[in-house]
């Protein structure tokens, strides 16, 4: 499951990631991250992993789709919540392959921290 949160930054996509993932909910993230990217130019993510289940090949259709169609040039920062070890590697080893990104993976406790760091200019 996938739920949008507010997180009080204007420009952040921010959600939360509880299971397995469908294509529904992944079109409803992904027209959410469309309509911040088109009144912002540039994003901020937000994401807050809980549980970690399958994803549906739809999900990962429409999110192939939208990385064709919009790419991930307008993301500025990303910060991850998370008490999964093998998840804060993925993020640390995505901060090296997407260098134009700013990544950082933070402990679920820490979530004010990581907002912090999303309002960082």
């Amino acid at each position: 499951m996938i739920d949008l949160i507010d997180i009080g930054i204007d420009d952040a996509l921010a959600f939360r990631v509880d299971g397995s993932i469908t294509k529904d909910e992944m079109t409803t993230v992904l027209a959410h991250a469309r309509e911040k990217v088109n009144a912002h130019g540039t994003i901020v993510l937000f994401e807050q992993i809980d549980a970690f289940g399958r994803i549906e090949m739809g999900a990962l259709v429409e999110e192939f789709r939208y990385l064709f169609e919009i790419g991930i040039s307008n993301i500025r920062k990303a910060a991850v919540l998370t008490d999964k070890k093998w998840v804060a590697k993925v993020v640390a080893l995505e901060d090296k392959v997407f260098r134009r990104i700013e990544m950082k993976c933070f402990p679920i406790s820490e979530r004010e921290a990581a907002i912090a760091f999303l309002r960082e200019a």
